[in-house]
């Protein structure tokens, strides 16, 4: 029998080689057809008397990423249009569907002939889940092999058996750590964990699975045999009875009770372990479509899956402009976000000029790169030669000559008007007239520098967020002449270096900026309020924030809000700044030369390591301080996150953004907006829009008119509509995800 997305090749010892290889796809992903090919290949196997095992690999350089987007998207689009029907009937369906892959696997893990699953790359999710439900699991050394249950990372959890296996196979802490952050294993470290039996040289992947097979192993599951222990004892044990109590302490010191699927793996393993194993899986498929039927999961899927992997593959992208092939890029201005540029763009594969004023700032800009690399090969991250080869990309020169061939120009120089017209003009002067020129400003609006440009439709905004290397968020920002050949060069080069773009109109401080000072100057009305600074920082962590608004702007520092306030007042006028604003950052900054984290303080004090940061005592001398019974943390973690999704809302309204993917996307990994809302506007639609205006009302009439809804989002609320009705990314009004 033939099959579309495997092949099938018996050998002279009756093992059935079954290799997944998905054409046209650089990954093996499970679709509703892989689903039913494995079924039929399990059929097959189980009947034909000659085969005596199964090895199952894949024919790709990863084993499998999970979960395909259509896949996803259909079972949310499913339970969507069912709920409108039959709530009750939606439910049932979901709790089908929710159990499909799971009882898969278990019919795998029962069929009464071994099967192996032979690890050769990336092995994610369902994947990791299938492999678990093999009888034996041999993995290749290869630094690409990582092997994880992420579920958590995109609201769900590992629910086709992952939280019953994982935690018989392995003590129950490690198993709830692995589960409980998504985070990804080393082949070495499965094989710690017991999680693989076998770690073996790539070459002898295959045969070291055949072999285990030849060598008579066992077609059971070890829960299946008779007199089974878990390891560590299970659940009524003295270490248990330390680890539970204090696990969902930990989970919610760690993440506020905000990820419903995290807290549901805790509840998977503490009462799977009391259970038989068929009735265990039971339990996590009700726990799984619980999770599966919440805003969270339908919110952080739709947003941190499927909009990030679609936002990925250039769903911005115009149509009909060819894709461009990146051979070299100038990189004008070797300070630190110029040579973090730089070095992303060599990792890629694609040569580049690292450009400053002199020979000796050019040479400064490239060690950048060199410490970057070494500690990549400390690490064990890169090899030595693979290093020297990405460092052999980087050249660095003050001559601007060496522009003359390049396909993009990234210019990374100060924030500063004059400078970057001193730059357009020295570069402009030699570069080919099809060469793209992206500035990484942060704040100046694109379309005034493109004024110093002869060619304003080759202009483009990329902006950045430091630290490069590590933030996987681009801007890619439109100015008013700017042509699609522009835009799609962009793009192409943000994937080529694989980070996940959004594109926005122009405007002051872009879409991230303008958010992330929204949060940051809710901080400061707080604190003139009287509100404990520890309250400001610790509600909004509890929020979902990562960090603190005034940690925040220790980080990018004091002083650089006082130059923003400052530019606002000038271009805009004395009302688009708070005068006690102003007036709190000029303390700070004139007074006291308290900048941030950069001159060792700021809101916060830096001593030297090991100690840790702490709030600077002085905040409370400021203001008088309100007695932290008087504050209600539940209302400051709203004022928090109304804050910043209105003025999401705003850049919608102004047209700045035009796709919520991208205020979604954007707002989560450019600052970290409470991820479990699946982002800003996701955040609105998931309370709903009439509840976030009537929400936001009740803000105005106690903390000022900033946070009055709306002209759009009053007549959104009056119509009953969403930010992904409204602005279908999709073209298609009502659909689901």
């Amino acid at each position: 029998m033939t099959y579309k997305n495997f092949t099938v090749e018996t050998d002279a010892d009756g093992i059935a080689l079954v290799t997944w290889d998905m054409p046209d796809k650089s990954m093996n992903v499970f679709t509703v057809e892989v689903m039913e090919e494995i079924e039929q290949i399990l059929a097959a196997t189980v009947a034909d008397a000659g085969v005596k095992g199964v090895v199952f690999t894949s024919g790709k350089s990863t084993f499998s990423g999970g979960a395909d987007l259509t896949m996803i998207r259909g079972m949310f689009t499913m339970l969507h249009e069912e709920q409108a029907r039959d709530p009750q009937a939606a439910k049932q369906k979901l709790f089908e569907a929710a159990g499909r892959m799971s009882w898969l696997w278990r019919k795998i893990e029962t069929n009464g002939k071994p099967w192996v699953s032979a690890i050769n790359g990336t092995c994610m999710g369902g994947a990791f889940e299938l492999s678990l439900a093999c009888h034996g699991r041999v993995a290749s050394n290869a630094k690409s092999v990582k092997i994880a249950l992420p579920e958590v990372k995109v609201g769900i959890f590992p629910g086709a058996g992952g939280t019953q296996r994982v935690s018989r196979l392995t003590d129950a802490q490690s198993a709830l750590q692995m589960m409980t952050t998504g985070q990804s294993l080393t082949a070495s470290r499965a094989k710690a964990m017991g999680l693989v039996h076998q770690v073996v040289e790539p070459d002898q992947l295959i045969p070291a699975a055949k072999q285990m097979i030849k060598d008579g192993l066992k077609p059971v599951a070890p829960w299946d045999e008779k007199g089974f222990k878990v390891p560590g004892g299970g659940v009524w044990t003295p270490a248990a009875a330390q680890l539970f109590p204090a696990a969902p302490a930990i989970l919610r010191r760690e993440t506020a009770g905000n990820y419903p699927g995290a807290l549901a793996i805790l509840k998977c393993v503490y009462e799977g372990l009391q259970l038989p194993f068929d009735t265990a899986l039971k339990v996590e498929q009700r726990y799984f479509t619980q999770v599966l039927g919440t805003t969270e999961a339908f919110s952080m899927i739709r947003s941190l899956f499927i909009s990030m992997q679609e936002l990925g593959k250039g769903a911005r992208r115009p149509a009909g402009v060819e894709k461009t092939q990146i051979r070299k890029v100038g990189v004008v201005g070797a300070g630190f976000m110029g040579a973090s540029i730089a070095y992303v763009t060599a990792a890629a594969g694609i040569p580049v000029v690292l450009i400053d004023r002199d020979q000796e700032a050019a040479d400064k800009g490239k060690a950048h790169s060199e410490k970057l690399v070494s500690d990549q090969v400390g690490k064990g991250r890169m090899t030595k030669e693979e290093g020297e080869k990405l460092l052999s990309l980087v050249t660095p020169t003050p001559d601007y000559s060496t522009l003359a061939d390049v396909d993009l120009v990234v210019e990374a120089v100060f924030e500063d008007r004059a400078v970057k017209k001193a730059v357009i003009e020295q570069v402009e002067a030699v570069i080919a007239p099809t060469t793209i020129f992206a500035s990484n400003t942060s704040t100046l609006p694109i379309t005034g520098l493109a004024e110093n440009s002869k060619r304003p439709d080759q202009f483009i905004g990329v902006h950045f967020f430091s630290p490069v290397e590590k933030m996987m968020l681009t801007e890619v920002i439109l100015g008013e002449k700017t042509g699609d050949k522009a835009l799609a060069m962009a793009l192409d080069f943000v994937a080529k270096i694989k980070k996940t773009p959004i594109v926005v109109n122009d405007t002051r401080g872009f879409f991230v900026n303008r958010c992330v000072f929204r949060y940051i100057n809710e901080a400061y009305d707080m604190l003139a309020e009287g509100v404990p600074a520890a309250m400001i920082e610790n509600a909004a962590k509890m929020a979902g924030m990562p960090v603190g608004p005034l940690s925040l702007n220790d980080e990018v520092a004091v002083d650089l809000s006082q130059k923003i306030m400052r530019a606002s007042i000038a271009d805009l006028g004395e009302a688009s700044v708070k005068p006690e604003h102003m007036k709190l950052i000029d303390k700070m900054v004139d007074e006291l030369d308290r900048r941030g984290r950069k001159n060792g303080k700021g809101f916060y004090e830096y001593p030297a390591k090991p100690a840790k940061k702490f709030l600077w005592p002085g905040l409370k001398d400021l203001y008088p301080q309100k007695p932290a019974s008087e504050v209600d943390v539940n209302v400051l973690k709203q004022r928090f996150l109304v804050t910043i999704a209105l003025e999401a809302a705003r850049t919608v309204e102004e047209g700045i953004v035009t796709d919520p993917r991208e205020a979604d996307v954007g707002s989560i990994l450019g600052f970290g907006f409470a991820p479990y809302t699946g982002g800003t506007l996701s955040y609105i639609d998931g309370m709903g829009v009439s509840n976030f205006v009537a929400l936001a009302e009740k803000l105005e009439a106690q903390y000022g008119d900033h946070f009055a809804p709306t002209p759009l989002l009053r007549d959104m609320a009056a119509k009953g509509e969403t930010f992904y009705t409204r602005f279908d990314p999709y073209g298609n009004v009502g659909k689901a995800a």
